[in-house]
C-alpha cells in the first residue's frame, strides 16, 4: 500500500509539474497572439445584430467565421510587428514583456507560429469561398486590404503622425464590412461614419497614452513623432465631440425611428455617458493604458455598454416594447 501511494505521489507530482509547464507555454503562446485584442473583431457581428439578424443561425455562423478569420490574420499582424520591434521594445516598460521582446520565444519559433497561421487563415477562406455566398469574393478582398494595408502600418505608416491612427480607425470599418459582406447584409453610411469616429477616439486614446509614459520614462519613439499631449487632448476632444452628434443624428434619422422606434433617441444618455467616463479616465486620472485595457478594467463603462446593448435588444427584438 505504501509503495502504490508512492507511485501516485510521484505521478501526481510529474502531471502537475507537466501542467505547470503546459500553462505556461500556453499563456506565452496567447500573448503572442495577443488574444486579449480579438475584441475588436466582435465588431464584424454589428451588422448581424443591428439587422435584427441575430436568431438566424447560418448568418450567425457566418458570423463566428467572419471573427475567425479576422483574429487569426490580426495575429500575424502582431507577430510581424513584434518580431519588427523586438528591440524597441525592449527599451518600452510594458512591451519589454511581451514573448519576443523578454525572450519567452524565440524568433524561429515566433517565424513558425506565423506560418502555421497564415496557411490556416488561406485554408478557411478558401472554405469560406466555395460553401458561402457570392458575396466571399468582398469579404477576401476585406481581408486582404486590411492585412496589406496593416504591413505598410507595421513597416512605415504607423511612424506617421495622423495617417497612423486613421488606419487604425479604417481597420475597424473593416472589420463591419467584412462582417456585412459575409453575411450578406447591408451596411448603412452611418455605421460607417458611427465606426469610424469611435475606433479614432480610441486610437488617440491610445497615442495620448504613449505620450504620458513617454514623458514619465523619459524615453519617445519614432512613432510619437508629429504628436504631442496638447494636441492629443484636443484631437481627442474634437473626435468624441464629433462621435456624440453623430450619434445623436442618428437616433433622430427618419428611417431609423422607423426602425428601431422612436425611443431609440434616449439611448444617447449611454453614449455621453460612457465617452464622458472614458474622458475622465484618460484626462483626470491620466490613465495611461490603452483604451482596450480601460474598457476591460473600468465597471463603469462595462455596465454602460451592457445597459447600451440591453436598450437595442429590446428596441430590435422585443415588439412590444417598441409599441
Amino acid at each position: 500500500m505504501v509503495f502504490l501511494l508512492g507511485i501516485i505521489k510521484v505521478v501526481s507530482s510529474k502531471f502537475a509539474i507537466f501542467a505547470a509547464v503546459f500553462q505556461a507555454s500556453m499563456m506565452k503562446f496567447l500573448k503572442l497572439l495577443r488574444v486579449e485584442q480579438w475584441v475588436k473583431n466582435l465588431f464584424v457581428f454589428l451588422p448581424l445584430f443591428f439587422s435584427g439578424n441575430i436568431m438566424k443561425t447560418n448568418l450567425f455562423w457566418e458570423s463566428v467565421f467572419a471573427f475567425v478569420i479576422f483574429s487569426l490574420a490580426a495575429s500575424c499582424i502582431y507577430i510581424i510587428n513584434d518580431y519588427s520591434d523586438i528591440e524597441s521594445d525592449r527599451k518600452h516598460p510594458e512591451k519589454r514583456k511581451r514573448p519576443l521582446a523578454s525572450g519567452a520565444i524565440s524568433k524561429k519559433f515566433a517565424l513558425i507560429i506565423l506560418g502555421i497561421l497564415v496557411v490556416v487563415d488561406v485554408t478557411l477562406i478558401l472554405f469560406a469561398q466555395n460553401h458561402f455566398h457570392q458575396n466571399m469574393w468582398k469579404f477576401s478582398t476585406i481581408i486582404i486590404i486590411y492585412f496589406l494595408m496593416n504591413l505598410a502600418y507595421t513597416f512605415k505608416l504607423k511612424h506617421v503622425a495622423i495617417i497612423d491612427v486613421t488606419i487604425i480607425a479604417v481597420g475597424f470599418v473593416l472589420r463591419v464590412l467584412a462582417g456585412g459582406y459575409i453575411t450578406g447584409i447591408y451596411i448603412s453610411q452611418w455605421a460607417i461614419l458611427l465606426t469610424f469616429i469611435l475606433a479614432l477616439v480610441l486610437a488617440l486614446g491610445k497615442r495620448r497614452g504613449e505620450l504620458i509614459n513617454a514623458q514619465i520614462s523619459g524615453k519617445t519613439r519614432k512613432s510619437l513623432d508629429g504628436y504631442n499631449v496638447q494636441f492629443a487632448d484636443i484631437a481627442l476632444s474634437i473626435s468624441v465631440t464629433l462621435a456624440i452628434v453623430s450619434y445623436l443624428m442618428f437616433t433622430v434619422q427618419p428611417e431609423v425611428q422607423e426602425r428601431f422606434g422612436i425611443k431609440i433617441f434616449y439611448t444617447f444618455i449611454f453614449v455621453v455617458f460612457a465617452f464622458m467616463r472614458y474622458l475622465q479616465q484618460t484626462l483626470v486620472y491620466n490613465k495611461t493604458e490603452s483604451p482596450t485595457k480601460i474598457v476591460y478594467k473600468d465597471r463603469y463603462i462595462q455596465f454602460t455598454v451592457i445597459l447600451w446593448i440591453f436598450s437595442f435588444l429590446l428596441l430590435i427584438y422585443d415588439k412590444q416594447f417598441l409599441s
